[in-house]
């Protein structure tokens, strides 16, 4: 029997790479499980990379998650977005990171949805984890050059199509206060329409569920136009909208659970600061494994 102390050390880097793969918490959760039980059931001493063979085991079960879920995908009701990883909000002060982790940005992760499940599977593993490709290649049952073909293709389409954007914290935070203040307390609409992009892109994702519309909305006059319907059907006696980290970036958690239209929005910026895509999630299962009564 496997030893339980030396898997959780390294539990967290699991769900790092399996939530980046899947884009869904609720997958990774299940990824991480999954492959405690085969750990658990190993002989003492068989593996003797402990980390290589665990990152090995979750990659191969994210991957066949991830092709067993693409034909859902294709049949989504309205955008598909990655279930939000939502975190506290990074400290404030001198110690504050000054980065954003584009690795598990809401940007990213939409670009990597374009990509088939092996190309990835073969990115997240080796451009984000260093994971050579003889590793990659035994979790993903291919010769390490096709993996290493794999990893090139994905890294060139990310390249193409991944919004370039501004890497400084503090000023991604300026943005979102700004957003905040136009939706909780009538913030000047000239404010809000500075920090957006002409050609900002807002997304929501109810998976038709909820009511939430079908189809991107695209520019500023539209956005800010948005963001007026939402701060006059704020109320502040049954909603919250809180600043909270959203896949490593500065975003809002609102909590409307009274009225079941609770949601998660993230924000990606442009290299001049303003905001170029907006999305909030309101797709009550992708919510599941958030408490917003403990936010």
């Amino acid at each position: 029997m496997a030893d339980q102390a030396e898997f959780e050390q390294h539990r967290g880097h699991l769900h790092a790479v399996a939530y980046r793969i899947t884009g869904s918490v609720s997958d990774a959760d299940d990824a991480v499980q999954e492959a405690w039980l085969r750990w658990h059931a190993l002989d003492e001493g068989i593996a003797d990379n402990p980390r290589a063979y665990l990152t090995t085991t979750v990659s191969r079960l994210c991957y066949d998650q991830l092709t067993s879920a693409r034909a859902r995908r294709e049949r989504y009701v309205g955008p598909w977005l990655p279930e939000p990883l939502v975190t506290a909000p990074a400290a404030e002060g001198p110690e504050e990171r000054a980065t954003l982790d584009e690795s598990v940005s809401t940007a990213m992760l939409t670009v990597l949805e374009s990509l088939t499940p092996a190309e990835r599977t073969a990115f997240v593993l080796h451009d984000v984890f260093d994971v050579p490709f003889p590793e990659i290649a035994r979790a993903l049952d291919k010769s390490p050059s096709s993996v290493r073909q794999l990893a090139s293709q994905a890294r060139k389409h990310v390249r193409e199509a991944k919004p370039r954007r501004s890497v400084a914290r503090a000023e991604h935070r300026r943005a979102v206060d700004t957003f905040l203040a136009a939706v909780t307390g009538g913030g000047d609409l000239d404010a809000l329409l500075a920090v957006l992009d002409p050609q900002v892109a807002w997304r929501s994702d109810g998976g038709g569920l909820v009511r939430a519309a079908r189809k991107a909305v695209f520019g500023a006059a539209k956005v800010a136009t948005l963001t007026q319907h939402l701060y006059r059907a704020f109320d502040p006696a049954r909603m919250r909208l809180l600043p909270y980290d959203v896949n490593g970036a500065p975003g809002l958690v609102l909590d409307a659970s009274s009225t079941d239209q609770s949601g998660v929005l993230s924000f990606t910026l442009g290299e001049d600061g303003r905001i170029i895509g907006i999305d909030l999630v309101v797709n009550p299962e992708k919510l599941r494994h958030l408490d917003f009564s403990a936010l």
